[in-house]
């Protein structure tokens, strides 16, 4: 049998376009308080109930969430609490990333104000 492995770098590049939709990570951010029946998510996210179920899909199939009925109903949460600490540390380095952007912004703006009274 000939198996193919993949390299590390190019899973880990396939998870992160795995997770590169915004109603992921937006699902993401709403199951790390707990699980939530669809309709929960569907309220908090707005958008068309196919759209939350193609995202959804994807989202399982990969294992990050996992899916529970109850009746008529299906509950997600996450699969594991590593995805709530990744969503802790993208949001620890958006905050760096968008400080130093906003003192570049302050920089640029002070040199424009100064041109502007010279």
């Amino acid at each position: 049998m000939n198996v193919t492995t993949v390299p590390l770098y190019q899973a880990k590049a396939e998870f992160f376009r795995m997770l590169g939709h915004p109603v992921r990570i937006r699902v993401l951010e709403l199951l790390q308080d707990g699980p939530l029946p669809v309709r929960d998510l569907l309220a908090a996210i707005e958008i068309e109930p196919s759209n939350l179920s193609q995202q959804l899909a994807v989202l399982r199939r990969s294992g990050i969430v996992s899916a529970t009925r109850d009746g008529s109903t299906v509950v997600y949460a996450l699969a594991g609490g590593d995805v709530a600490e990744l969503l802790r540390a993208a949001r620890r380095i958006l905050t760096v990333l968008l400080a130093d952007q906003q003192h570049l912004l302050a920089q640029l703006h002070d040199a424009e104000t100064e041109t502007d009274t010279a």
